[in-house]
């Protein structure tokens, strides 16, 4: 089976007129691209296109594509080419592609740092683990405390609010989080951060609008 490649989640920038045009690559499905062109997700093969985008070849992980004609290099989890003419809106979707295992780790910031998300519909909310909150330089002084309901029984966390969570390019501010006095492979993208969004599965492919 190839490989599947965890795709760092995209919030996209639409654009008005019809000669503009949006295009990022959101993840890599063995030899096939998984493009987002104006908010809409493609799966498509080399040589094949997907809403008029055409995927010429890939240059080790990023992709060469033709839009309008002209050759784009995309970077997987790099900004969103903008073709066309016309003004945009700020970004309101995020689309990501399943890693291996089915799970759906984009990669964002906390406060504008860096960290590795894993989606979780089960948390109520944001997970982070005490180590990776002391990298993150959050302030826990004034945390208040609480109780989390795990598998293994109760554990004891410190619950803030986060300035802002960004993934790709969507950005959303005063967002709930439980720092776990364990350490965490990822940081749980839990429901305060998902209650904001509309979402949407199909297969592999999660797509996340702003409601």
């Amino acid at each position: 089976m190839k490989r599947l490649l965890p795709a760092m989640a995209l919030g996209l920038l639409s654009a008005f007129g019809a000669q503009a045009q949006s295009v990022a690559l959101a993840g890599r499905m063995g030899d096939r691209a998984l493009l987002v062109v104006n908010g809409t997700p493609y799966t498509v093969a080399v040589g094949a296109a997907g809403g008029g985008v055409k995927l010429l070849r890939w240059l080790g992980e990023d992709a060469e594509v033709d839009i309008a004609n002209s050759r784009v290099r995309l970077r997987l989890g790099g900004t969103p080419a903008q073709l066309g003419a016309g003004p945009v809106v700020p970004a309101r979707e995020i689309v990501m592609a399943a890693g291996q295992g089915g799970h759906f780790t984009p990669e964002g910031t906390i406060n504008g740092r860096s960290v590795r998300f894993m989606v979780d519909t089960g948390a109520t909310l944001v997970a982070i683990g005490l180590d990776e909150a002391a990298r993150l330089g959050l302030d826990l002084s004034n945390a208040s405390k609480g109780i989390s309901h795990t598998a293994n029984g109760p554990v004891p966390v410190q619950i803030v609010i986060l300035d802002r969570i960004r993934v790709g390019s969507v950005e959303i501010t005063n967002v709930g989080a439980s720092i776990v006095p364990q350490a965490l492979p990822f940081v749980l993208l839990g429901n305060s951060f998902l209650s904001r969004f509309q979402m949407r599965r199909d297969n592999d492919v999660m797509q996340l609008t702003l409601k």
